[in-house]
């Protein structure tokens, strides 16, 4: 059997309480059992559901500097129940259009509720759309019967949804885990860490926590999940690790900024400039890193992208000329296809030209691989026995950024809480499709699992996860919601993370969260690691 922590763990610490009383055990994992040697209960701290709800708090120090608590809220609530997301609409009319034909069709209890609440940074006025919704249900099972009537009948987009999770009024319940560093007492490090140690293919938290040994770590950024999106693995967005940019940045949008020399981590809006010059003189932007050409997830590119150059998530953009550059943290070759090949040495020279793409890339050195008017270049410009230098720049909310070897960069989006205040930017960093309201409901106003990064006035670092997708366990949060839980915790700037699916949290050997797939915990691309 696997011992419970790798490292020497220090006592459960007691949490200061107004009110206490002690409650049954928290029944989950080895973890929640070790936890349960003292537990608490304390009215109303998170500002999550009404003021009056139970809420358990448990912590212990992993490693000195380290605290993890575990946080139960509320309960499940008698007036939630299941139903049926017919469709999310723009307007009132395309709303009662669709009732009507609903009704003709004999469903004859469809309603439609008006969804009012729209991103922070939201110019547009009045309601984001509509919801046309049919049927009440307390079992999962009942509801799916309905969709499945209703797909007979010719209705697509149909969702199964569960109105605790709205992100109305609710009493939750919700599950909150907490690990606070304080840098000034930690002795280890923490960083970001790529699945597989390459850009390539995906692997669980759990696995990349065990191979580094790791005190507690956490899911980070958004990534590129099937083939059809880009290279599986790679980050969509910026990524940087010991000095090494090792994908671009969503241009515009916040990543997590961590430097031990600079001491203060920080978050910052981001955006890359990458260019190549030729010994010829000659210039050419490089659109990307370590990625395939010709996709671009989350959008927010340069070189004429389509449909466009701003952030816009979960969405694929195209550029049919692209110059990428590929280092060995890819993996052991380029994406194969059309286009054009041009292997550099550690000097820049050129020593090796492909006619094709998908060749070895070397271990010092880089490959630069260019599709179109991009492959035109390179032979124009990176013939054998030139030079060819790539330079980098990272701007961070105006500033240039020095990227040294203890800097790390992690993707997110959108910004929640800037210098004390919630400040959530989420049609800024492309959270908000114009075209479908819908998305940013979804996404944004319903409640999801939510993995969340912040920083402390004092410096201390803060990676929070609640639990989703699990009636009777946890709803989740919202952007609104999330925020207001990062101010809770004392944090002053914080940054939404990948969530859903991906959000995972271990402390010691243990998987702390509840994974919301039904196949259980999902291979990610990168988790911030503690380790020493």
């Amino acid at each position: 059997m696997k011992k419970l922590w790798k490292k020497p763990i220090l006592p459960i610490a007691t949490i200061s309480l107004a009110s206490v009383m002690i409650v049954n055990a928290i029944p989950e994992t080895p973890v929640h059992a070790e936890l349960n040697a003292q537990l608490h209960v304390k009215n109303h701290v998170l500002p999550l559901g009404t003021p009056n709800l139970i809420e358990q708090r448990t912590s212990m120090n992993p490693a000195p500097g380290v605290t993890y608590i575990n946080i139960h809220r509320g309960e499940a609530s008698s007036k939630d129940y299941f139903t049926v997301d017919v469709a999310f609409v723009k307007t009132k009319k395309q709303a009662k259009i669709l009732l009507g034909n609903l009704k003709r069709d004999g469903f004859k209890k469809a309603r439609i509720i008006r969804e009012a609440d729209r991103a922070m940074d939201d110019g547009e006025k009045g309601p984001l759309g509509y919801i046309v919704r049919i049927g009440q249900y307390q079992l999962e099972a009942d509801a799916a019967e309905m969709r499945n009537k209703l797909s007979e009948k010719g209705y697509s987009g149909l969702r199964t949804v569960y109105t605790g999770e709205d992100g109305e009024k609710t009493t939750g319940p919700w599950v909150v885990n907490v690990l606070e560093v304080d840098q000034d007492r930690f002795q280890g490090h923490v960083e970001p860490e790529l699945a597989n140690d390459t850009v390539t293919g995906k692997e669980t938290l759990t696995k990349i926590a065990d191979r580094n040994d790791a005190i507690a770590g956490v899911n980070a950024g958004y990534f590129v999940v099937g083939e059809k999106d880009g290279t599986p693995g790679d980050l969509a967005g910026i990524f940087a690790s010991e000095g090494q940019l090792v994908s671009e940045a969503i241009n515009g949008r916040s990543a997590l900024i961590l430097s031990s020399v600079e001491e203060k981590a920080n978050i910052a809006s981001v955006s890359t400039s990458i260019q190549a010059t030729s010994s010829d003189g000659a210039v050419r932007e490089v659109d990307g890193l370590n990625r395939k050409p010709g996709l671009i997830r989350n959008c927010g590119g340069v070189g004429g992208d389509t449909t466009t150059e701003r952030a816009k998530h979960d969405f694929t953009c195209n550029d049919e000329s692209e110059l990428i550059q590929y280092t060995a943290v890819f993996g052991g070759k380029t994406e194969s296809g059309d286009g054009v090949e041009v292997v550099v040495n550690h000097a820049g020279e050129v020593t090796v030209i492909r006619n094709h793409r998908g060749g070895v890339i070397p271990g010092s050195g880089s490959v630069l691989a260019g599709t179109g008017e991009a492959a035109e270049w390179l032979r124009d410009h990176a013939r054998q026995g030139m030079k060819i230098q790539v330079k980098s720049e990272i701007i961070g909310d105006a500033k240039l950024l020095k990227l040294d070897q203890t800097t790390s960069m992690i993707n997110g989006g959108p910004r929640l809480m800037e210098k004390g205040e919630i400040s959530i930017n989420a049609v800024e960093e492309g959270f908000h499709w114009e075209e479908n309201p819908g998305f940013y409901y979804r996404f944004g106003e319903r409640r999801n699992p939510r993995t969340l990064a912040g920083i402390k006035e004092n410096g201390n670092l803060l990676f929070v996860t609640i639990d989703g997708r699990a009636p009777g366990w946890s709803v989740g949060a919202n952007f609104e919601e999330s925020a207001k839980i990062m101010k809770s915790l004392g944090a002053i700037d914080a940054i939404n993370l990948d969530g859903g699916g991906s959000t995972t949290m271990t402390v010691g050997d243990e998987r702390v969260t509840r994974p919301s797939d039904a196949a259980g915990e999902r291979p990610i691309a990168d988790g911030i690691m503690l380790v020493e």
